[in-house]
């Protein structure tokens, strides 16, 4: 007992454990979910475990076993025999009839039904114990024919005995049925003869060997053994056609609601007796009345088993052993894995079929989209939310690209790895518009006189040019979406296409020299040489041609103009660049 209940308890924590692991693992659930279906798992196992318990107790006090009496080892396939009807006290002797008695022999373990009411409990008391035995449970019924005084009373126990076969064979143990008869006899103890469901006529089993009644009659060679024997046959034949007739029929009986109990055969045996005065019993009115022999008496038990056990029978018995308690609990843990596995499987491949979905939805959504060209369009903030939404679903597949795959989505069904490509791409296309700003918040252009930052003729930066760039393009500052123009211009001395190619050369060695100290990329800037063709004073005197020669910067906005070093396009963070060494832009 204490066996099973070790193997029925860690079955709960078993299945405890798994539940567990798919409630905290697998499961798509709210950490809230997470708990109560923990606590619920929890409370359920806990429950499971005190009630195995409590099983063990109630049937302990229910049954127990007589003195001297033990179920045999769980090991054990030899048929298990439950007896009930008359004669039990000489089969089992003066056990009390609440304690379990039984006995084993070489072929089959035999248990005492005291009472037809009790055949249940004892068949549930055996299972609970040896739950592996169901295929080696049969049922021997023993109606003792001098013993039935009425019909009427004999019918109501048949009938009691059918259902309770019936009430067992619900719970689905098939419980196969034989019955038996002890036939007094002055010639002491005799085989076994019985009427099989699939052989026709009557035969003989002795131990291991059966052959026909006729045959057995005629084996002795002396004539007052074949004598015995003949006269003996003719009594067998004789009860067995008052059980086809007083018996047979209320077994078989086809009444709505009480469903036939059939038997595998119909046995009988000799046993030493005396003979019977008349009492007008069944048994003894139906022999005289067709044979006009007397009937015996049984012979009072002289022990415990003053009657023969009926062991050649057993043979005829279906046996289908189960599987012993250790196996029947490792299969049943596999599964229960195997079930826990199906469900992981079915939840994995879900969670990725909705997450593939999301991403994909998610990318077709922000695709659709058209490009703004200005930050004032609706578009723009529909394309913002959208960008920022794929921007979370490319951190987390970036996540389980770099850290792997939580195990709720993989169990070798992760498919989400293929999306991840299409979604880093549309990030990194993306262009975000220039700003439309007030003409008062653009910064006012930076002019600076190219006599202070080169020789006259020349596109080369003077030595001390260096402070007068700092000083002049403070306010100037780097930044998405806008263009950094530089512009050179020169005044009317000289020739005109030499003064275009070089206001062009200066406006390059000003946009080198930001490039070096600020690390600003090709993308910000636009160098433009407009030679003598804007001037901003007249070319006739020395002062109007000192302002001509001069370099305009000015910040314009542009779309995807100006993608600085550590953001991508769109907002995108990259890794941080080494800062300029004097100059802020």
């Amino acid at each position: 007992m204490s066996m099973q209940l070790t193997w029925v308890r860690g079955l709960w924590l078993w299945a405890g454990a798994l539940a567990l692991f798919l409630l905290l693992a697998v499961l798509p659930l709210s950490p809230a979910g997470r708990a109560l279906s923990a606590l619920g798992v929890v409370i359920a196992v806990a429950l499971g475990w005190w009630l195995a318990g409590r099983n063990v107790a109630r049937q302990r006090q229910a049954i127990a076993l007589a003195e001297d009496c033990a179920l045999p080892a769980a090991g054990f396939r030899q048929p298990v025999v439950a007896v009930c009807g008359d004669g039990l006290r000489a089969l089992f002797g003066e056990a009390p009839e609440d304690q379990l008695a039984l006995r084993v022999t070489e072929q089959g373990c035999y248990l005492r039904i005291p009472s037809l009411d009790r055949l249940p409990a004892v068949i549930e008391y055996v299972l609970a114990n040896r739950p592996h035995w169901a295929g080696q449970l049969s049922l021997f019924y023993i109606v003792d024919p001098a013993g039935q005084q009425d019909n009427a009373l004999l019918a109501g126990n048949l009938r009691t005995f059918r259902q309770q076969v019936a009430r067992v064979r619900r719970s689905g143990v098939a419980l196969p049925v034989l019955l038996g008869c002890y036939l007094p006899s002055l010639h002491g103890a005799g085989p076994w003869f019985a009427w099989e469901a699939e052989r026709q006529g009557l035969t003989v089993r002795e131990g291991a060997n059966h052959l026909p009644m006729a045959h057995w009659q005629q084996r002795p060679a002396d004539l007052p053994t074949r004598a015995a024997r003949l006269r003996a046959s003719v009594q067998v034949e004789s009860l067995g056609a008052w059980l086809a007739k007083a018996v047979l029929p209320h077994l078989a009986s086809r009444e709505p609601g009480e469903p036939p109990c059939p038997v595998l055969a119909c046995a009988m045996t000799l046993v030493p007796g005396s003979p019977a005065s008349p009492a007008g019993n069944l048994w003894a009115n139906w022999l005289h009345e067709r044979t006009a022999l007397e009937p015996f008496a049984a012979a009072q038990a002289a022990g415990p088993e003053a009657l023969p056990f009926p062991d050649p029978l057993l043979a005829l018995l279906p046996r289908q052993p189960g599987l012993a308690p250790s196996r029947r609990a490792a299969l049943q843990a596999l599964w229960l894995f195997v079930l826990a596995a199906t469900v992981a499987l079915c939840s994995s491949a879900w969670q990725n079929r909705l997450l593939l979905r999301q991403v994909s939805d998610d990318l077709r959504r922000f695709q659709a989209i058209p490009q703004p060209t200005t930050v004032e369009q609706p578009e723009h903030r529909l394309k913002e939310q959208a960008l920022a939404v794929l921007r979370d679903d490319a951190q987390r597949l970036d996540r389980y690209y770099r850290e792997g795959e939580p195990l709720s989505l993989g169990l070798g069904l992760y498919a989400a790895e293929r999306t991840r490509p299409a979604l880093l791409a549309a990030l990194a296309a993306y262009r975000a518009p220039a700003p439309t700003l007030a003409p008062e918040r653009i910064p006012d252009p930076v002019r600076l006189d190219s006599l202070s930052l080169f020789a006259s003729g020349s596109a080369e930066l003077k030595a001390g040019s260096t402070k007068v760039l700092v000083n002049a393009l403070v306010d100037i500052k780097a930044q998405p979406g806008w263009l950094i123009v530089i512009a050179g211009h020169t005044d009317a001395t000289g020739d005109a296409q030499r003064n275009l190619v070089l206001s062009r050369a200066r406006a390059g060695a000003v946009r080198d020299w930001m490039q070096r100290m600020g690390d600003i990329p090709d993308s910000c800037f636009a160098v433009q040489g407009f030679g003598a063709d804007q001037p901003i004073a007249s070319n006739d005197t020395p002062e109007g041609r000192a302002a001509n020669r001069r370099v305009d910067i000015r910040l314009v906005p542009e779309s995807g103009a100006c993608t600085l070093p550590g953001r991508v396009s769109g907002g995108q963070p990259l890794p941080r660049q080494k800062p300029a060494a004097h100059l802020s832009l």
